[in-house]
């Protein structure tokens, strides 16, 4: 029942450290390096999703409550984490510069339609420029995924090619000689899966998130233009 954590207490990382070859080293250093770099990022990344996840909550609970467009504008000022809130206030502003524009005049339906265009326009771009803010260094997450494993199968291999000419040299390949050195390479493809799965399954986790607000942004965007068709636009 205790035979994994006596084993894992039993080896000596640090005599690994002491015995690996500058390659093994370098590659232990990067998957750490990598590794905490990537745990910085899942802990970032988590907040501002759930930041996001919450602001976005209560700025729609507000959005279908509210009366009054310009009420409804300063309180998603006050949401600047919420992506819904942000695709918002672009269209509220650009209908608003529209309703300036349209004072005291006539308009055909050209350019009732122009309008509309524009709304839809503003809200489509600030849309993608949320998307591409919330999915901002996740791919980092995906590359480590995806190649650390390989970075630690190339220090182990470089280990285990180190340990047979150490064994070739000295002559003596019994199980004492071989199975140090090479059970100390093996420790650099544990260290590469060590950062890559977390990093994968932040990655699947993050993706799957930002997913669901692309397509709540969009269903937010055509909500809010038929609203605006029918009041603004008739």
């Amino acid at each position: 029942m205790h035979t994994l954590p006596v084993a894992l207490a039993a080896i000596d990382y640090l005599s690994i450290v002491r015995q690996s070859s500058p390659v093994e080293l370098a590659v232990l250093a990067l998957l750490v390096a990598v590794s905490v770099v990537s745990w910085a990022l899942i802990a970032v990344k988590a907040v501002q999703l759930n930041r996001a996840r919450d602001q976005s909550i209560t700025f729609l609970d507000t959005f279908w409550k509210g009366s009054r467009l310009d009420a409804i504008y300063q309180s998603a000022r006050n949401l600047p984490s919420s992506p819904i809130s942000r695709v918002f206030i672009a269209g509220y502003e650009e209908l608003s510069k529209l309703a300036q524009g349209k004072e005291g005049k006539e308009n055909a339906m050209s350019e009732r339609l122009g309008g509309i265009e524009n709304v839809e326009r503003a809200l489509n771009r600030a849309s993608t420029s949320q998307i591409t803010e919330l999915e901002s260094r996740v791919s980092f997450l995906g590359t480590v995924g995806a190649t650390a494993p390989f970075v630690g199968l190339f220090g182990t291999v470089m280990g285990i090619l180190s340990a047979f000419n150490e064994i070739a040299e000295k002559g003596n390949a019994s199980l004492s000689t071989v199975a140090a050195p090479i059970g100390n390479a093996l420790v650099a493809t544990a260290a590469g899966l060590f950062a890559a799965i977390p990093a994968v399954v932040a990655y699947n986790s993050f993706v799957s998130r930002i997913k669901v607000f692309d397509t709540e942004m969009a269903n937010f965007s055509s909500d809010f233009l038929n609203i605006i068709k029918r009041h603004f636009f008739k």
